[in-house]
């Protein structure tokens, strides 16, 4: 069979799906972690920065190792890392007598992976022949929302039909997804930015004002997501008090369904819509989102709003990385991994805020906030308050997008050639 650019379009779609089950198989578990292992709300909340820090450092290096030994050889690798991350998740809590040790390494290999599929996979696409790179970049990590459905349905499915017991063979089944395109990876054509222009130079990025703007909104997006993501499952079941299958559907998996429609939505009309207003709406509406889920006295309300973020945060993640792309054609994969760099930065940052917050407040049983929240649960009082303190992503994401038309007022069109 002869492989075309068509085939290396689809295998990264896969790669966005193996991200979207190396970013959300886990907080799938948490509740399942915190009753087997006892594992607290500060641990768990330690295991997702952890996730993403690792995914940080990953970003880091990469912009340094990809170039040299090929964009093949890095994919390849970063599959093979997802598939052994997501098998250990299953394995390793078992082998240490201290299980979240086992759980500390098998996310940390995951978030090499996914590291790795994050600075990869979008310069790939970019680089693909054809116009619409905007409208491409978004349907791309649409896939993301779709893997993040997908994994929230049949995990929900699994544990219904197997049992929450059994979860240690989960992770081990999803681990067949990266391995399957893995072998896709290897023979599938590749066109690198690269190949085709002069890059700018690494440092020259870090000089232009307007640069630190995009990280800024890398870093808020990034953050205004999942906050929202990492912790709504957790949400629904201890703070919210539905059943996991419902909590399943109506948060995490509404959530990543409507983020992925905003997506598709951008795919198809973006070239008609205007980036930095829609990012400004979406902010908006991202602030609305987390009040209603926050203050609402009544359950499907507040998960009515997790899901309203899902719709709010879906085009700023591959709308901020096209509207880089756009000024600065000639970034490269150094672009891409500080963009990536930045995002998970806000990744780390926003559901580490909202743990760290949440068991505070959780240990010191504030009461006074039972007239703000309607709540008398402890737990639910702490979750509420530290997704309450995330609304200043999208708020700082706002006031960024304004800075960063008064500078091209200002200065012009700022493109770099």
């Amino acid at each position: 069979m002869k492989f075309h650019y068509k085939h290396t379009l689809y295998a990264s779609y896969l790669g966005y799906i193996t991200q979207a089950i190396i970013n959300n198989l886990a907080p799938l578990l948490f509740l399942t972690f915190q009753k087997q292992f006892n594992i607290s709300l500060e641990s768990i909340g330690i295991l997702i920065s952890l996730n993403f820090i690792v995914q940080i450092i990953t970003d880091l290096l990469s912009a340094k190792f990809v170039d040299k030994i090929g964009y093949r050889a890095s994919i390849v690798g970063a599959h093979i890392l997802c598939g052994i991350g997501l098998v250990s998740m299953g394995i390793l809590p078992y082998v240490f007598a201290n299980p979240y040790v086992g759980l500390v390494i098998a996310v940390s290999i995951n978030g090499v992976g996914g590291g790795l599929i994050e600075v990869l996979i979008s310069p790939i696409v970019q680089s693909l022949p054809g116009e619409e790179k905007a409208s491409a970049m978004s349907l791309l990590h649409s896939f993301y929302c779709w893997g993040q459905v997908g994994v929230v349905l049949l995990t929900t499915l699994y544990f219904y039909v197997v049992g929450t017991e059994k979860w240690l063979y989960l992770p081990m089944i999803w681990a067949v997804i990266p391995l399957l395109n893995m072998l896709l990876f290897l023979k599938v054509p590749l066109h690198t930015i690269e190949e085709e222009h002069v890059l700018i130079p690494f440092k020259k990025l870090f000089t232009a004002q307007v640069f630190w703007l995009f990280i800024i909104l890398m870093i808020c997006a990034g953050a205004s997501e999942q906050a929202m993501a990492q912790w709504v499952s957790l949400f629904a079941e201890s703070g919210l008090k539905v059943s996991k299958t419902m909590g399943n559907l109506l948060g995490p998996c509404a959530f990543a369904m409507l983020m992925g429609a905003a997506r598709v939505f951008y795919g198809i009309k973006g070239s008609k819509i205007n980036m930095k207003k829609a990012l400004v709406y979406s902010s908006i509406l991202c602030v609305i989102s987390y009040l209603l889920a926050v203050f609402s006295p009544i359950p499907i309300v507040s998960l009515i709003g997790c899901a309203l973020c899902g719709l709010s945060v879906g085009i700023m993640w591959p709308g901020v990385f096209s509207l880089c792309a756009e000024y600065y054609p000639r970034g490269g994969t150094a672009m891409f991994a500080i963009l990536a760099l930045a995002g998970d930065v806000g990744c780390t940052v926003g559901p580490g805020i909202v743990g760290f917050v949440s068991s505070g407040v959780e240990r010191a049983t504030i009461t006074l906030s039972n007239n703000w929240f309607y709540s008398t649960s402890s737990t639910e009082i702490g979750l509420k308050t530290g997704l309450l303190l995330a609304i200043i992503f999208p708020v700082i994401m706002v006031l960024s997008i304004m800075m960063l038309r008064k500078n091209i007022m200002r200065n012009g069109d700022i493109r770099v050639e």
